[in-house]
């Protein structure tokens, strides 16, 4: 840490405390050089995920818009609250891993058919009806028929 006095990086640190709710330290340090104290805090980097949509517009990741999508797939399914949440969970999870700011919408899409095809055939097929936006039946059709030749 660079002492906000002389400048230089040389220092030792004195005390550690840890702020209440745990969302940051609070470090006092000692500088060799100047000998002079000072104090840094400590926090967690908030990230800010954008999904870059088709047309490369940019808004903020939300998960409640993702459960929203997945509960409108899973309507009258028997799928719990429980599992819906599991899959945005994953999703969430998978694309944390990524560790990138901006993630494309076609990559939470195929995240979430993944892991929704695991869970209910009738659910992966709804929810892939609208995410690959089918042009007629016979892109329906096929999707149909993979689906059937992987089971």
């Amino acid at each position: 840490m660079r002492c906000p006095f002389c400048g230089d990086d040389d220092d030792r640190v004195l005390d550690t405390r840890s702020r209440d709710d745990g969302s940051a330290i609070r470090r006092r340090r000692l500088c060799n050089h100047c000998n002079r104290r000072f104090t840094t805090i400590e926090e967690i980097e908030n990230k800010t995920l954008s999904v870059v949509k088709s047309d490369n517009r940019r808004e903020d990741f939300d998960r409640a818009k993702l459960r929203r999508s997945i509960e409108i797939a899973c309507t009258k399914r028997p799928i719990s609250i429980e599992q819906i949440d599991s899959i945005v969970d994953r999703v969430n999870a998978n694309i944390e891993m990524d560790m990138v700011y901006e993630v494309p919408s076609r990559r939470i899409g195929e995240l979430v058919i993944r892991f929704i095809r695991e869970l209910d055939e009738v659910a992966y097929v709804r929810f892939a009806s609208v995410y690959r936006n089918f042009k007629d039946k016979e892109e329906f059709l096929k999707e149909l028929n993979d689906l059937k030749k992987d089971l």
